[in-house]
């Protein structure tokens, strides 16, 4: 009889204790200056304990469907990163239908600002920040670095040294709800872009193509939705045609959910890919 994956999850934070070995973990940390913000503004820093040597950071931004998610869902991928070396910062942020897009971008940037500033605290170079996120949160990573207004709106330069975009739902808003169906998530997706189409572009990365300035490293699911695969692969193309550094790893068998959740496992191959582009950027 198979073990659900669900099960193998809780069964993992059951042992929480067992996989600290080497590792500091700080919960519930506020990137917000506003005392009136609440647990949309919390993020949680998982790093080794040995402070030696400065080690890459990588902020990971969660996803579901912008109305949806929190930061402790991804402990162990936390737990994970952070035993491979890599000081690991997971970030909740703003959700719909209380906030829009752009309450959800200005908080990820905010994010971004409090990291950069603190990541040597934690043993972590603030000149090497690597942004990851799946689906919605691909979306968001990739928004802030391509829209030049939320980083301004910190007043600081954009601190990105590289993209990591797992199963990006999203880059093009405008095509997906001018050309989709409606099915049970179109009246979510509306809340968080408006019904004006002038702003879904505006929502859309894939409208500010040139304005990405970082190495940029795509996985997609091979049975993922057909608007991922369509859209990651035009930002592979338009990012090639500006001559622009872009990789895209297509994984087999994996639906969009899988996409992130088979990085429970330390051993995944997912983490070799990203290493292996942290490294080389």
């Amino acid at each position: 009889m198979k073990l659900n994956l669900v099960f193998i999850i809780l069964l993992l934070g059951g042992f929480n204790a067992l996989f600290a070995g080497g590792i500091e973990i700080k919960r519930d940390v506020s990137y917000s200056s506003d005392p009136s913000t609440g647990i949309e503004n919390l993020l949680d820093i998982y790093y080794p304990e040995d402070l030696s040597k400065v080690k890459d950071v990588l902020v990971f931004i969660h996803g579901g469907s912008w109305n949806s998610g929190k930061k402790e869902t991804y402990w162990w991928l936390g737990r994970n990163m952070a035993r491979k070396d890599v000081v690991t910062v997971i970030i909740n942020y703003s959700l719909s239908p209380t906030y829009k897009y752009e309450k959800m971008a200005t908080d990820c940037a905010k994010a971004l600002k409090w990291v950069s500033i603190n990541a040597g605290s934690y043993g972590g170079d603030r000149n090497n920040i690597f942004v990851m996120g799946h689906s919605a949160g691909a979306h968001l990573a990739a928004l802030i670095h391509s829209d030049t207004r939320y980083f301004k709106k910190e007043q600081i330069s954009d601190p990105i040294r590289g993209l990591i975009l797992n199963d990006a739902f999203g880059l093009d808003m405008f095509e997906y709800l001018s050309t989709a169906e409606e099915d049970s998530n179109t009246s979510s997706f509306l809340n968080t872009f408006s019904t004006d189409k002038e702003v879904w572009k505006l929502a859309s990365p894939l409208y500010f193509l040139e304005n990405f300035r970082v190495p940029v490293l795509m996985f997609v699911g091979e049975k993922t939705y057909p608007a991922i695969k369509i859209q990651s692969e035009r930002l592979r193309k338009g990012l090639i045609e500006l001559d622009r550094k872009v990789e895209l790893r297509i994984i087999p068998k994996k639906m969009h959910a899988p996409m992130i959740v088979q990085m429970v496992f330390r051993c995944n191959k997912l983490y070799d890919y990203i290493l292996d582009f942290m490294q080389k950027n």
